[in-house]
């Protein structure tokens, strides 16, 4: 660490969310989009909550906000898709941040279960919900992998705030 770092510390509390967001903001992620099948057509979420947790059986879990428009589309479907973005689709995460039905311009595909998903993505899982727990502001949406496919590229990347990209070697 340089000399001139300046170092903020806090407690945290509702006074200073947005130095708790920076805070979290930190740590790097890829970024997801999630979709279900809606009932007027695709519906869509970009998340960075998703985590891998468990190999046998096949988990992973992601966290939809209480408070977004979208969350019940979510926070309640039995099946979901999570595309773990490449770098080139940075625009598409943006077009699916703003708006959830983003996708219904596009010519999809849909899986086994009728949920449409993304081509191109670095990775897919499909998932069966399997639970869901209280997570605060946001519920903990835990899948069961019932298929998943990967390829190799450039992954989209979030830091601070904004989408990055980091080189692979």
């Amino acid at each position: 660490m340089s000399a001139a770092a300046e170092i903020t510390g806090f407690v945290p509390d509702a006074e200073n969310t947005r130095l708790l967001r920076d805070a979290f903001g930190r740590f790097a992620t890829g970024v997801t989009i999630v979709t279900v099948a809606g009932e007027d057509g695709p519906v869509a979420i970009t998340a960075n909550s998703f985590s891998s947790l468990s190999l046998d059986p096949p988990l992973v879990l992601w966290s939809p906000d209480r408070k977004s428009r979208r969350f019940g589309h979510f926070a309640h479907a039995t099946n979901y898709v999570i595309h773990v973005l490449a770098a080139e689709q940075a625009d598409l995460c943006f077009g699916v941040s703003k708006d959830a039905w983003k996708l219904g311009e596009h010519d999809l595909e849909v899986n086994a279960d009728g949920v449409p998903v993304i081509p191109g993505a670095l990775a897919r899982f499909d998932c069966t919900r399997e639970a869901t727990h209280d997570g605060g502001d946001h519920v903990i949406v835990v899948g069961r992998v019932d298929r998943c496919e990967l390829r190799d590229g450039t992954p989209l990347v979030f830091y601070a705030g904004k989408t990055a990209r980091i080189a692979q070697d």
